[in-house]
C-alpha cells in the first residue's frame, strides 16, 4: 500500500504539471498581445472604411462633374463648329449661337471650378488614407509575427504536455484502477489536489491541520483503509 500511495503522489506530480501547462497555454503573453492587436486592427479598419467612404463619395461627385463639364464642352464645340461651317448665314442666328456658346462655356467653367474644389477636398483624405493604410500594413506585419510566436509557444507546450501525459499514463497503469478512480474523485473535489502527504498533523495539500489523534491513527494504519483530509478531502499519505 505504501508503494501505491507513493505512486499516487507521483501521479499527482504529473497532473499538477499538466495543470500548469494548461494554465501556461491559456495565459501566453502572445495571446493577449494578439487580442490587443486585433482590437487595434479592427479600430483601424473602421477608421479606414469611414475615410474611404468619404473619399469615394467625393470622387463620385468629382467624376459626375467632370462628365458634365465634358458634355458641356462637347456641346459648345459642336455649336462652334456649326457656326463656322458656313451653313448659317443669318447674323442674328449666329449671334444667338455665339451667346449659347458663351453660356455653355461659363457653365463649363463653373462646373470645373466646383470639380477643382472637390479635388482639393479629396487630397487630404487621400493623404490620410495613405497614412492609415501604412499603419494597417505595419500592424498586420506585427500581428503575423505575434501569430508565429504564439504558434511556436503552443507547439512547445503541446510537446511538453504529450510527454507528461505519457509519463502520467505509465504511472497510472501500475496503480489499482479503483484507487486511481478514488484519487481522481478527490482531485476533482479538492480543485486539483487528489492526494497529499501528511506531515505531522498538517495536510500538505491544503496546509491545514487535522486532530493529532486522527493523524496518529492514519500513520499507524499505513494507508489501510485510505484516509482523507477532513479539510480538503485529499487522500492522505502517512
Amino acid at each position: 500500500m505504501s508503494a501505491a500511495l507513493d505512486a499516487l503522489l507521483t501521479l499527482q506530480d504529473h497532473d499538477g504539471a499538466l495543470d500548469r501547462l494548461r494554465h501556461r497555454h491559456q495565459t501566453l503573453p502572445e495571446r493577449d498581445a494578439l487580442q490587443r492587436g486585433e482590437v487595434d486592427a479592427a479600430a483601424l479598419d473602421a477608421q479606414i472604411a469611414t475615410r474611404r467612404a468619404e473619399r469615394d463619395a467625393l470622387a463620385r461627385d468629382e467624376q459626375r462633374l467632370d462628365d458634365e463639364a465634358r458634355a458641356l464642352a462637347a456641346k459648345a464645340t459642336e455649336v462652334e463648329a456649326k457656326m463656322y461651317s458656313g451653313e448659317i448665314s443669318s447674323p442674328r442666328e449666329l449671334q444667338a449661337m455665339q451667346s449659347d456658346v458663351e453660356q455653355l462655356r461659363r457653365h463649363q467653367r463653373g462646373i470645373e471650378n466646383r470639380e477643382l474644389e472637390l479635388m482639393e477636398a479629396r487630397e487630404p483624405l487621400d493623404a490620410t488614407l495613405a497614412e492609415l493604410d501604412g499603419q494597417r500594413l505595419a500592424l498586420e506585419g506585427e500581428l503575423d509575427r505575434i501569430r508565429r510566436g504564439l504558434a511556436e509557444a503552443e507547439a512547445g507546450i503541446l510537446a511538453e504536455a504529450e510527454q507528461e501525459h505519457a509519463a502520467r499514463d505509465a504511472v497510472a497503469a501500475g496503480i489499482d484502477a479503483a484507487m486511481v478512480q478514488e484519487y481522481e474523485r478527490c482531485r476533482a473535489q479538492a480543485q486539483g489536489v487528489g492526494v497529499a502527504r501528511l506531515v505531522g498533523t498538517t495536510c500538505q495539500g491544503c496546509h491545514l491541520s487535522i486532530p493529532a489523534i486522527e493523524a496518529e491513527q492514519i500513520k499507524r494504519s499505513a494507508g489501510v483503509p485510505l484516509a482523507h483530509c477532513d479539510n480538503c478531502g485529499a487522500i492522505l499519505v502517512p
